[in-house]
């Protein structure tokens, strides 16, 4: 059996918009919530590792705190999944740190310049997560 994830209007106009958001690719990973245990679905800006995983960043347009779906992330990595091109995978989650997090926010700030400016709005460190494929979730994808 095919299963169907159910999005809010707001997704489903960003997979109209061929999974984009300007210039950028979205990635809609969906974690199990920290405290409610509900499953939640948020897109987020996309960038290619070259190695075949994804690298995503816990920016928050540079608020104090750490978007909800990273703190869904850190509560339960063994629950993440992310859809790229309406194929959902089942994903391992892992946080950059020192150069290898330096090279990759230096890769994504390049791309997208936009992502530069969020170190300086706030205090907090700004997670870089590279997510890899552990599989295919029931070849399933999402309503379009």
């Amino acid at each position: 059996m095919i299963q169907r994830l159910t999005l809010p209007l707001r997704l489903r106009m960003h997979h109209r918009a061929g999974d984009k958001m300007g210039e950028m690719d979205l990635l809609y990973i969906s974690t199990v919530g920290a405290r409610s245990g509900e499953r939640r679905t948020a897109p987020v800006a996309r960038f290619d590792d070259g190695d075949g995983a994804w690298l995503v960043v816990a920016s928050a347009g540079g608020q104090a705190q750490h978007p909800a779906w990273y703190l869904n992330v850190v509560a339960h990595p063994q629950d993440v999944e992310a859809e790229v091109s309406g194929v959902r995978h089942r994903v391992v989650p892992e946080q950059l740190a020192g150069a290898e997090r330096a090279e990759a926010w230096r890769a994504i700030t390049a791309r997208v310049p936009g992502f530069a400016s969020y170190e300086a709005k706030t205090d907090r460190p700004i997670p870089v997560l590279r997510l890899r494929s552990a599989g295919i979730v029931d070849g399933a994808s999402a309503d379009r």
